[in-house]
C-alpha cells in the first residue's frame, strides 16, 4: 500500500486511491523512463516462440497482459526466462512445433493474446487447444479475427456463435485469403499474419486505413516474407519462411507516455521529458492531436532502435484548445482517446471525436465510462454512436468515479483529479497495473507541491 505523506496521491485501500488537490496546486517536472511498448512486447514473445533458436528481449513490458502471452507461450512449451530480468529469453520451436496444453490457455483481461494467438493455434494441424479469460475478456467479441480464420478454414468453436470465449481451436492445414478487413485493426491484421506465416501461398491482408505496423516490420526483421504496399493499405505475406531468433529492444509505449504528454499540457508551471518512446508513424496519432490542440511538445534525440523508431519527448505547460478528431487521426490515437477526452475536458472550445465505435468493446466501453465518469466531476460532454461532444473549460470537481477495472480509464481519471477541487477516489485504480505497472510511483516522483 502507497503512503504519500507529503504527497496529495494516497491509496485508500489496496484497490482505491484519493487525491486530493491542494489549494495551492501542484506542477509536474522531472525526467521519466517510459515502460516498453505492449504491443511489442506481445510480439516479440510471440514471433520469439515461433522462430528458430533463441530471441532476446530487452525491455520487456512488465504488464499483466504481457504476463499472460508468456504464460500462455510456457504453456505451449516454449521456455521463456524470468521476465523481471533485464534480458528476457525466449527459446524458440519452429512455426508448427507449439505442444497440445494440458489445460486451458488463460489470456486473462489481454485482447490482443487472445486474438493473436487464435492464428497461431488455428494453423496447428492435428492439435486441439481451448483458450479463455478474465470475465471482461469473455464478453468481448472474437468474431472480427474469427471470422476471417474461419475463410481459411479454421475450426473454432465458442460461446454466442462462436463469438465469445472460452473458445475451442482445431489446428487445420489451412488455404491463404485476400481479407478486405472493415475496420483498421492491427489485431486482426497480425492474427492473420501469423495464419498466413504458416499457410502455403500468399495472404493478404487489406485495411480502409492503415492500423500500427508493429507486426509487419517484426516479421520481416525475424526473415519473413512480407510486403506492404501504402496505397491500398495492404501487406501480403508468403507462407512457409522459416523465422530466425532476434535480439529485440523494446521502445518505451507511447500510448503510456501519453498520459504524462496531456498531464504536463495541462497543469500550470509543469514540464517533463519522456525518455526512449517509440515514434513508429502509425503510433503518433497523440502527438498530432495534441499538436492540433496547442500543446507545446518537442522531439529530441531520435534515433532508430531495432527497426522501431525512438526518440526523448519534451512536454510543457501549455493552454490547449478543443478539436476535431475523426477518420485516419482516431484509427492512430485509438488506444490514448481517454486521455484525449480529458485533455479536452480541461481546454478551452469544443472537442469532437468521430469514428470511434470501437472502443465501445474494449475492455470496457471506454466512451461511455469517460462520458460517464468525468460528468461525475463537472465536464460538459455528449456521447454519439461512434464519438463524443466534449465542451471544454469547465472545472472539475472531486468526487468517487471508477476505472471499471480498465487500465487506460484508471490512470485517464487519476490525471484529470489532479485538476479537480476537493478529493476524488478512484475505485480500482490499481487497474493501471495491466500496462503501467509503476504508474504511480512515477506520480508521486514528477510530482511537486
Amino acid at each position: 500500500m502507497l503512503n504519500l505523506i507529503s504527497n496529495p496521491i494516497n491509496f485508500y485501500n489496496q484497490y482505491d486511491l484519493t487525491i486530493q488537490s491542494p489549494a495551492s496546486g501542484i506542477s509536474l517536472k522531472g525526467s521519466l523512463a517510459i515502460p516498453g511498448d505492449k504491443s511489442v512486447s506481445h510480439r516479440a514473445l510471440m514471433f520469439g516462440a515461433l522462430a528458430q533458436g533463441e530471441t532476446r528481449i530487452q525491455g520487456l513490458l512488465l504488464g499483466e497482459d504481457v504476463i499472460s502471452t508468456a504464460n500462455c507461450l510456457r504453456s505451449l512449451g516454449i521456455q521463456i526466462s524470468d521476465l523481471t530480468a533485464e534480458t528476457v529469453l525466449v527459446q524458440g520451436e519452429g512455426l508448427e512445433q507449439l505442444q497440445e496444453p494440458l489445460d486451458v490457455l488463460d489470456a486473462g483481461n489481454s485482447g490482443t493474446t487472445m486474438r493473436l494467438i487464435l492464428g497461431i493455434l488455428s494453423a496447428q494441424s492435428n492439435r486441439f487447444f481451448t483458450i479463455t479469460g478474465d470475465r471482461s475478456l469473455r464478453s468481448r467479441p472474437m468474431s472480427r479475427v474469427i471470422k476471417p480464420l474461419t475463410e481459411m478454414g479454421a475450426e473454432i468453436w465458442g460461446r454466442n456463435n462462436n463469438n465469445l470465449a472460452p473458445l475451442a481451436i482445431k489446428g487445420q492445414k489451412l488455404k491463404p485469403i485476400h481479407y478486405f478487413s472493415p475496420v483498421a485493426s492491427a489485431q486482426v491484421k497480425s492474427c492473420l499474419l501469423l495464419t498466413g506465416l504458416m499457410t502455403a501461398g500468399k495472404t493478404t491482408v487489406t485495411e480502409p486505413a492503415l492500423s500500427r505496423d508493429h507486426s509487419e516490420r517484426m516479421l520481416k526483421a525475424f526473415g519473413a516474407d512480407i510486403t506492404t504496399d501504402s496505397e491500398t493499405n495492404s501487406v501480403t505475406i508468403t507462407g512457409g519462411n522459416t523465422l530466425q531468433g532476434q535480439s529485440v529492444i523494446v521502445p518505451g509505449d507511447i500510448s503510456s507516455a501519453a498520459f504524462w504528454l496531456v498531464a504536463a499540457s495541462i497543469i500550470p508551471d509543469s514540464e517533463l521529458i519522456l525518455t526512449n518512446v517509440g515514434i513508429n508513424p502509425t503510433r503518433i496519432g497523440i502527438l498530432d492531436v495534441l499538436g492540433k490542440m496547442g500543446a507545446n511538445i518537442t522531439i529530441e534525440n531520435q534515433k532508430i532502435v531495432a527497426g522501431e523508431p525512438i526518440a526523448d519527448l519534451r512536454v510543457r505547460y501549455s493552454p490547449l484548445q478543443g478539436c476535431e478528431i475523426a477518420g485516419e487521426l482516431t484509427v492512430r490515437s485509438i488506444d490514448e482517446i481517454p486521455i484525449i477526452v480529458v485533455a479536452a475536458a480541461l481546454a478551452q472550445g469544443t472537442t469532437i471525436i468521430k469514428d470511434a465505435a470501437e472502443l465501445r468493446v474494449k475492455e470496457c466501453d471506454r466512451l461511455s465510462v469517460m462520458a460517464t465518469q468525468l460528468s461525475r466531476m463537472g465536464a460538459k460532454i455528449i456521447e454519439h454512436p461512434d464519438g463524443l461532444e466534449i465542451q471544454g473549460g469547465h472545472p472539475l470537481s472531486g468526487t468517487e468515479v471508477s476505472s471499471y477495472d480498465d487500465h487506460r480509464i484508471a490512470m485517464s481519471l487519476t490525471i484529470a483529479a489532479l485538476q479537480a477541487s476537493a478529493t476524488t477516489l478512484i475505485k480500482d485504480a490499481t487497474a493501471a497495473n495491466i500496462s503501467y505497472p509503476n504508474f504511480f510511483d512515477s506520480l508521486q516522483q514528477v510530482c511537486h507541491l
